[in-house]
């Protein structure tokens, strides 16, 4: 018996040490209990929030009764602290126990009582509550609000802390559930521990039109200007929106949705009218997303005066009045949807389609007045380039980007990857200088560019074009192109992008993709970049090898990859150049337009140029060449024909 003793006075000895360890720690955290109850629950204020405005005792206590652990946790829906805390003694068999999950009946007992809301129940006589002094009715009425809609709403007072109150009662079928608190001074309390709901809840059942509002005196307000269709929030706004959407068990702010969603469910459209300010524009959001905003409404407040708008309901309803009220209600509007959009919304960019504010409504001209009939740049489009090698696409697309930098002083961002950089540029001082870069064979009699005229075109050259160049072994992915382009677009101003051509880019594919789908994948890609910056494309591809070729254009079909090309392009375009001498000179460049897919910028047929090797200019045709080429070319279809 004197062992026994011995040992039962260690592990009291023991016990108080880890409970005084216990109790310090919960000290340092700020939670300081004038009695110390054990294996209880216990209230205090929270060293965090405070208790709110209204001072409540909203942190739950617990500290084991054998000193293993105590832990913490604040009720209130705007704090949620929570903490846990364990001596340093813990010995090392309960620890073991714990961690194998082999814990005693007492032990699991005191884990599952855990800090647990329990939900009150109220009874009318306990809350002693009062009809409306005058006092109080004379306040409703200066905000415009009778004393016929208070006494339908059960709007009560009573005497706290010596002082009146007005109570608004939340009833769920004209029970009793929570009661909220207002001074005059706008300070908020409510009963604790009641379930949250949202208030005149009675007023939506089976509604299939509702108002929710952020306040109970803005619900009131409904009611004067014809709406008993409304509730209220019980808790207000949050100070912004939540990053990410709790599920429902853990969705405490927003109790108040699940506990009445028998009475939401049934409602088809649910007009959002919280208060103008940020929370309350963050509490319309976060109620659509869990109502759903395909079903919700939001209403847009009006000015009260000359440089201020109404915040809420009781502002509309006192100083413009219940019409004014009643119009805000009906001129409500759709919530928006990200990417679900209706054509008011592009009204400001439709108008100015219609008055030709930005001037390039009709396209840019190409600067070939054969072409423009027939093809003119358009911002945000796709053009997609074709023709068999050593046609001349390449040279056509820089002759079109100086035509059109002369014009209207577009910059451009260069994706080549064919040509070297020196080369690029030789052929681009050529045609902006209209000499030939070098004194040799091809230049024939003309004089080479001077040295102020290379200075010149050097300035140029850096002015008007960017380079997008891939610096290592490695070819680039087209969401490599469009991030550099992105930079060039934002950083100068660019309006145009080349990649030339599709064929050196990386086309590594996923093993389960075909290659027709990866090819619709990156023309989406580049259509969406074209059309979010405004940013006409080029992209060239060349067309597959043609076996049995006459000599005649290739169709946009035969490009290589896929028929998305085609598809999915604003406009397709074949260079084809003539090789034939008989049937005409062999400078003829033929551009075929296959496709337009706005008939505003052009429509499809040929245009006719001649190519001048010794500064790469592109000019009109003359009639009679034109005459003959298309001649030539009836021919040999008749011959492909009868064959």
């Amino acid at each position: 018996p004197r062992s026994r003793n011995v040992r039962s006075m260690e592990e009291r000895r023991a016990c108080e040490e880890r409970l005084g360890q216990v109790v310090e720690k919960m000290k340092k955290e700020g939670i300081d209990m004038s009695q110390w109850r054990l294996g209880t629950f216990q209230r205090t204020i929270c060293p965090q929030c405070e208790g709110g405005s209204t001072e409540e005792r909203s942190l739950s206590v617990f500290i084991r009764e054998d000193g293993t652990h105590g832990n913490w946790t604040c009720f209130r829906a705007n704090c949620g602290w929570k903490g846990y805390t364990q001596p340093d003694g813990v010995p090392k068999a309960y620890q073991a126990k714990k961690d194998s999950g082999n814990e005693n009946e007492s032990d699991q007992e005191v884990k599952a009582n855990q800090p647990v809301k329990v939900i009150r129940k109220l009874r009318e006589e306990d809350l002693r509550l009062e009809p409306l002094c005058d006092e109080l009715v004379t306040y409703f009425s200066e905000r415009m609000i009778s004393a016929k809609t208070l006494r339908r709403n059960n709007v009560s007072q009573r005497k706290r802390n010596n002082k009146i109150v007005i109570a608004f009662t939340y009833r769920r079928d004209k029970v009793l559930v929570g009661c909220k608190y207002r001074e005059v001074s706008k300070k908020f309390s409510q009963e604790a521990n009641t379930e949250k709901i949202l208030y005149g809840l009675d007023d939506i059942k089976q509604a299939r039109d509702i108002i929710i509002v952020e306040g109970e005196i803005d619900k009131l307000s409904m009611e004067e200007a014809g709406y008993c269709n409304c509730v209220s929030v019980p808790d207000g706004a949050p100070a912004q929106v939540s990053n990410k959407l709790p599920d429902k068990d853990h969705d405490k702010k927003y109790s108040y949705l699940w506990n009445c969603k028998e009475y939401l469910d049934p409602a088809s459209r649910i007009i959002l009218a919280t208060d103008a300010d940020p929370p309350g524009q963050a509490l319309a959001e976060e109620l659509a997303r869990r109502l759903g905003k395909e079903r919700c409404w939001r209403v847009k407040w009006p000015k009260k005066n000359e440089t201020e708008f109404c915040k809420d309901a009781n502002e509309v309803l006192m100083f413009l009045g219940p019409r004014a009220l009643k119009e805000v209600i009906e001129g409500a509007e759709l919530y928006p949807i990200r990417g679900l959009f209706n054509f008011k919304d592009f009204f400001p960019e439709i108008d100015s389609y219609y008055l030709g504010i930005h001037g390039d409504e009709l396209g840019i001209p190409t600067g070939w007045k054969c072409m423009d009939g027939l093809y003119k740049v358009v911002p945000g489009e796709l053009t997609i380039v074709t023709g068999v090698p050593n046609s001349g696409k390449s040279e056509w697309i820089d002759a079109l980007l100086c035509n059109i930098n002369n014009q209207c002083g577009w910059k451009f961002v260069l994706c080549s990857m064919e040509n070297k950089v020196r080369d690029h540029a030789r052929k681009l001082l050529e045609k902006h200088i209209k000499k030939p870069f070098f004194d040799a064979r091809y230049g024939g009699s003309v004089e080479r560019m001077s040295k102020d005229e290379f200075e010149e075109g050097k300035e140029w050259l850096n002015e008007s074009f960017h380079l997008i160049r891939c610096e290592d072994d490695c070819l680039p992915s087209i969401d490599w192109v469009l991030n550099l382009a992105k930079a060039a677009v934002l950083r100068h101003g660019v309006r145009g992008l080349v990649i030339d051509p599709y064929n050196e880019l990386d086309h590594q594919r996923p093993p389960n993709q075909t290659e027709t789908e990866y090819v619709s994948q990156i023309l989406t890609k580049i259509k969406r970049f074209a059309q979010h910056h405004s940013c006409h494309v080029w992209f060239v591809a060349h067309p597959r090898q043609l076996h049995n070729w006459t000599g005649a254009p290739p169709n946009m079909y035969d490009i290589s990859g896929s028929a998305h090309f085609i598809n999915k392009c604003d406009n397709g375009i074949v260079i084809h150049r003539n090789r034939d001498p008989d049937a005409g000179p062999v400078d003829v460049v033929q551009v075929c337009m296959k496709k337009v897919r706005n008939k505003v910028i052009g429509q499809i047929g040929d245009a006719f140029l001649t190519y001048d090797r010794i500064t790469g200019e592109y000019k009109e045709a003359d009639e009679a060449i034109v005459a003959k080429v298309v001649k030539q070319q009836i021919r040999q279809k008749s011959t492909s024909y009868q064959r």
